[in-house]
């Protein structure tokens, strides 16, 4: 089966494509990175399917027409596309006006629109083929109106409400549609969390990442421990087989508890 990872350069999306490809899978790595290539030639030294890279940008929706055609016509029909690319604002809500108007584009840019224009690209094929699964990774900043970062939590919102629309009108096609919500993870994305939230503090009163980081886990998570990318891939792959027939229009968390509904 072929699997296309969007944002696979690094963090979650890249333990995305590595549990893939672990399962034998054929993998496009896809990222405007650069470096996207030399992570799937180190992938594919351990691989028994096809390591891809192809770099185009989310934003760019004709790079991203060109790259489901390139890959359809390269490793054949593409059966699972996981939407892994997030940015935040890089500065800190309490209160949300600490931002501006002008922060927020970007980010909605990125984080939605950038996965709309993922799923136009590489549906029409699904669509006649009527099979696939799509997995958007959103947030559980998301799911709860976390103020750390507005637009980050506006965003992966929306995120969740577009893959509910879109697994209603996939369904009548045979393709899921899930969302998958990671927790705390230590990614680029929590650093870069911290060094925002560091720069509203005096320099004697800004704690370490690894300070910050066990304050904020034993205040929300209860299990009381970072959620591992791994976490997350192993969820990304049951959603994508066939144990997960029946699991569409669904948000799954990888929190360690942050979320709990009732």
């Amino acid at each position: 089966q072929v699997a296309v990872v969007v944002g696979a350069a690094s963090g979650i999306g890249r333990a995305i494509a590595q549990a893939f490809a672990n399962e034998g899978a054929h993998v496009a790595l896809l990222d405007r990175a650069g470096a996207v290539t030399d992570v799937a030639s180190e992938m594919a030294l351990g691989a028994t399917g096809r390591i891809v890279p192809l770099v185009a940008d989310v934003v760019d929706y004709k790079a991203m027409q060109q790259a489901a055609a390139t890959l359809e016509g390269e490793l054949g029909a593409v059966a699972h596309v996981i939407f892994t690319v997030g940015i935040g604002s890089g500065k800190t809500g309490f209160p949300f006006w600490n931002l501006q108007p002008q922060d927020w584009p970007r980010v909605l840019e990125v984080n939605l629109q950038g996965a709309v224009n993922t799923a136009h690209a590489f549906i029409p094929p699904m669509l006649e083929r009527r099979r696939g699964d799509l997995l958007f990774l959103s947030s559980v900043a998301g799911q709860i109106g976390s103020q750390t970062d507005p637009p980050y939590s506006a965003s992966k919102a929306a995120l969740i409400n577009f893959a509910q629309c879109a697994a209603k009108d996939l369904a009548p096609y045979n393709i899921r549609v899930n969302t998958l919500n990671p927790g705390m993870v230590e990614t680029p994305l929590n650093h870069s969390i911290w060094a925002a939230y560091c720069r509203t503090l005096p320099p004697d009163q800004q704690p370490t990442f690894e300070e910050w980081g066990a304050e904020k886990i034993k205040r929300v998570v209860p299990l009381n421990r970072w959620q591992q990318p791994e976490d997350i891939a192993a969820m990304a792959v049951f959603l994508a087989s066939a144990r997960a027939n029946n699991i569409t229009g669904q948000t799954v968390n990888v929190d360690g508890g942050f979320v709990m509904h009732w």
